[in-house]
């Protein structure tokens, strides 16, 4: 491999190496929660697409079981970058601890592995204070790194991310994702053609390793032990989904969503940062630029959400083990369906930790 698609920029050697929801906590359930014993410890995890509702049903959970929201979304881990990102504001936390949000400043490069160490730790605290976790995953990834542990991958090169970074420069973020898909054509269905960061830790795996990023990550993995994962999946029709999306478009803006951009953008935050390659905050960033029209870039964060959610629920249709509700997390007939759910696994639970005491 001694180059990439002949671009001498990238020569490098392969090597080996809606309605609200509200409810009281219930302390029953809640005192029904190991504190010692020898059973695994409840895990619920809320998976569906953006727009779906998932923060508004985890809000209500944790208060219904005495629990506490742990964020499970590379978006919202970066401080300052809120509205875009639909981090949950006060009014929608419902007085529930959150945790894993705001976790680095925007110029920090945050990984799976980093999210899982600070979510293992979020969650050992919380067993030891009895409290029921409740993740809102909105990156399927994360999730996975953190139930089924991380492949043993190679540490970053930053002479070849250098010499990556130079490429897309040159090129396009299209010609990494044409790069990728030589190389590693499945990690190219699952990677987006304008995630820079996540195409080029591929490819600089695909070349330090000299296998595919999927194989490698095929490869041992630490799972985590000694918790019992319940989870619900959220898969409202999709009609009804992509309004909900327009609308809560229109929202953030409305809520001073191209006000934010405007304070990053003065705020002396590199405008190559990670996160202004989030959707909305690249296309309000070009408006604010004078590129675009306000209507042309409210429609375009719209179609890229859109997308986004589509990619998210093909993900999570091969998650394992996941009981999927048809519907929005803040509909009273869906909660109640999730309730019912957490409720039978958490007797079980119970039942089977006293068994075997």
């Amino acid at each position: 491999m001694s180059g990439i698609l002949g671009d001498p920029v990238l020569e490098i050697p392969a090597m080996s190496t809606a309605p609200k929801l509200t409810s009281n906590a219930s302390p029953q359930i809640q005192e029904r929660l190991p504190k010692s014993g020898p059973g695994p410890t409840p895990l619920v995890a809320i998976v569906g697409p953006t727009a779906s509702g998932k923060s508004s049903l985890g809000a209500w959970l944790a208060r219904k079981y005495g629990g506490e929201v742990l964020a499970c979304d590379s978006t919202q881990v970066y401080r300052r970058f809120d509205i875009g990102t639909a981090k949950p504001t006060p009014e929608e936390r419902q007085g529930v601890p959150h945790h894993l949000l705001d976790l680095v400043d925007p110029g920090f490069a945050f990984t799976a592995g980093e999210y899982r160490v600070r979510a293992v730790a979020a969650l050992e605290d919380l067993r030891h204070r009895s409290r029921l976790p409740i993740l809102t995953v909105g990156t399927g990834l994360y999730l996975r790194a953190l139930l089924e542990g991380l492949a043993d991958a190679p540490a970053r090169s930053e002479e070849l991310r250098a010499r990556l970074e130079a490429g897309a420069d040159k090129h396009s973020l299209q010609y990494l994702h044409r790069v990728l898909r030589r190389l590693d054509p499945e990690a190219a269905i699952r990677i987006g053609s304008r995630d820079r960061p996540k195409m080029i830790r591929a490819i600089e795996v695909c070349l330090l390793t000299g296998r595919p990023l999927t194989e490698v990550h095929r490869a041992g993995r630490a799972r985590l032990e000694g918790y019992a994962p319940i989870k619900i999946g959220l898969q409202p029709p999709r009609a009804a989904l992509y309004d909900r999306i327009e609308q809560r478009v229109h929202a953030m803006l409305d809520r001073g969503w191209i006000e934010e951009v405007t304070r990053l953008l003065r705020s002396g935050i590199p405008h190559n940062a990670k996160p202004f390659d989030f959707i909305g905050y690249s296309e309000l960033r070009s408006h604010l630029e004078g590129t675009v029209t306000l209507a042309a870039a409210t429609k375009a964060i719209s179609q890229a959400t859109r997308r986004y959610a589509k990619r998210q629920l093909t993900w999570f249709r091969k998650e394992p083990l996941v009981h999927w509700l048809p519907g929005f997390g803040d509909d009273a007939a869906i909660a109640a369906a999730a309730e019912r759910l957490i409720a039978g696994h958490l007797h079980s639970n119970a039942a089977s930790g006293a068994a075997s005491v």
